[in-house]
């Protein structure tokens, strides 16, 4: 599935809910389903810098396509980090350079973070973008 596809997805997820409680509760679901990080990943230089809550993301290459595996201390941002990961999971490098992240802004999700939670979304986003950078170069030489 395309990433656009499954951003569409989780518009059309995040519109199901009428308020934004539910959609918390959603996201806190989401963050239990995220792909686990092996605690040999649990270090320093795997953690997301400017989030306010830790954040480890680790990312492996099969067959082209990335593979993100993260986890987070605090329930809200294990779910931030689920939502990216579901999006860019399993994509190839390129794609995930090419890929906009506007479905962030749809689900209206922005907005209804503090602004340190926003700024950490972002970093998310740039760490994410910077595994694939990393990876399309390896696929270069």
């Amino acid at each position: 599935m395309e990433i656009a596809e499954i951003q569409q997805e989780i518009i059309d997820e995040f519109s199901m809910f009428d308020d934004w409680m539910q959609r918390y509760e959603y996201m806190i679901e989401l963050g239990k389903s995220l792909p686990q990080i092996d605690e040999q990943y649990k270090r320093e230089d795997h953690l997301i810098k400017g989030c306010q809550s830790k954040v480890w993301v680790h990312a492996d290459m099969e067959d082209g396509k990335l593979q993100f595996t993260a986890d987070s201390e605090a329930i809200i941002t294990k779910g931030i980090i689920a939502i990216l990961i579901r999006a860019f999971n399993n994509q190839s490098p390129s794609d995930i350079l090419a890929a906009n992240t506007d479905f962030i802004d749809e689900i209206g999700l922005k907005e209804h973070l503090s602004p340190t939670r926003a700024n950490g979304l972002v970093s998310m986003i740039k760490q994410l973008k910077l595994y694939a950078v990393a990876y399309q170069s390896q696929l270069e030489k």
